[in-house]
């Protein structure tokens, strides 16, 4: 068995992962919209493929921050997903994606939202496994990097709450 330890990892450069979608009436409301679930999970599955391929590992959900739909999503239109880790402790990886609309008559693309999806990497017994540190080298990467770690400790803040919640409702 081979066991990398964090700090003896070599730093590695995340890559964007793409995925394309056609919305079809079974995806949309009566508004002729996309359901907003839909293209959560869609958003979570390319998310989920850049984590893995980062990390090269299987790995899972552990949370994602608020979204928010700017811009809906038409029957017919396509959506182009965008995916990549931003921020990386020592097991976990923070990936942004962003969605966008796009007419495929014309081509024009409007932004829909973005979101930080936060995984685990998990080693063969599906116990959390250690990333490999990640290599941030330009102004737009570090300041993704700055808003993802912002983006973490909210969500280990909030797992903290809940915890706390659920404790005192168990007395």
């Amino acid at each position: 068995m081979n066991i990398n330890i964090g700090n003896n990892m070599e730093k590695r450069k995340a890559e964007t992962i793409r995925s394309w979608e056609i919305v079809f009436p079974n995806d949309a409301n009566p508004q002729q919209t996309m359901f907003g679930g839909k293209l959560m999970a869609i958003m979570d599955k390319t998310a989920g493929i850049a984590a893995s391929r980062y990390s090269k590992r299987i790995v899972v959900t552990a949370s994602t921050e608020a979204m928010d739909f700017i811009n809906p999503v038409y029957v017919g239109e396509r959506t182009v997903t965008s995916a990549k880790v931003v921020w990386v402790g020592k097991t976990s990886m923070v990936v942004k994606v962003d969605v966008d609309a796009e007419n495929p008559l014309t081509g024009e693309r409007r932004p829909c939202t973005s979101a930080h999806f936060n995984f685990v990497a998990l080693d063969e017994n599906n116990n959390p496994a250690s990333v490999p540190p990640l290599l941030v080298e330009t102004r737009e990467e570090k300041r993704e990097y700055q808003i993802a770690e912002i983006v973490k400790k909210q969500a280990i803040e909030r797992k903290k709450q809940i915890q706390e919640t659920q404790e005192k409702g168990d007395d």
